[in-house]
């Protein structure tokens, strides 16, 4: 009799062992859940607290494009925002982009690693909230700018100081509290 309670011990110990390590899985992720993330779109990039990267972009077809030069030279703050016709985050962030435009912030776009008559397509496609645009065919501008992908903004003050970046699309929350408050200091 006890060869038997072996054998089917020796059975159910590999089905034991799957369902003890299940729950210990399942307990872990639970634990994982609860630890708050530490990354924000807005926490400061490299950037932040120094000079506008130098760069000159070429424009769209039949458009002048810009310089870090331009951004500064306007005497008020702006917003650098890098987009792509193929990024669905930045089409959402549009509106947004829009509103702080009709509230009299100049917002210089880049567009992207991006063909440039896919650009023009996608500002018809959106309410095009740039003062200008700019094109990174080569993403060399996003390497100084230390881009990690698009869409993501840089906000500049009147000396050419980078004061505030949000990588990712803006939305009208982030916007908000985020945004909103670095715009009314007005650095």
């Amino acid at each position: 009799m006890s060869g038997v309670l072996h054998r089917r011990a020796l059975l159910l110990a590999p089905s034991a062992a799957a369902v003890l390590g299940g729950i210990a899985l399942l307990a872990l992720d639970e634990r994982q859940q609860r630890v708050p993330t530490v990354w924000r779109p807005d926490a400061p990039g490299k950037l932040v607290g120094h000079k506008l990267p130098a760069f000159a972009l070429p424009g769209l077809p039949g458009e002048p494009g810009f310089t870090s030069t331009d951004v500064a030279a306007t005497g008020r703050m702006g917003l650098i925002n890098f987009f792509a016709s193929w990024c669905t985050p930045c089409r959402l962030e549009s509106p947004v982009l829009l509103r702080l435009q009709r509230q009299g912030l100049t917002i210089w776009g880049i567009d992207y690693r991006d063909k440039p008559d896919a650009a023009v397509n996608f500002l018809r496609l959106v309410d095009d909230p740039y003062h200008r645009v700019g094109c990174d065919l080569t993403g060399q501008i996003g390497r100084s700018f230390d881009l990690q992908g698009v869409p993501e903004s840089f906000l500049v003050d009147r000396g050419g100081i980078v004061r505030w970046h949000w990588a990712g699309g803006l939305s009208e929350d982030g916007a908000r509290r985020y945004l909103d408050p670095e715009l009314s200091g007005g650095a």
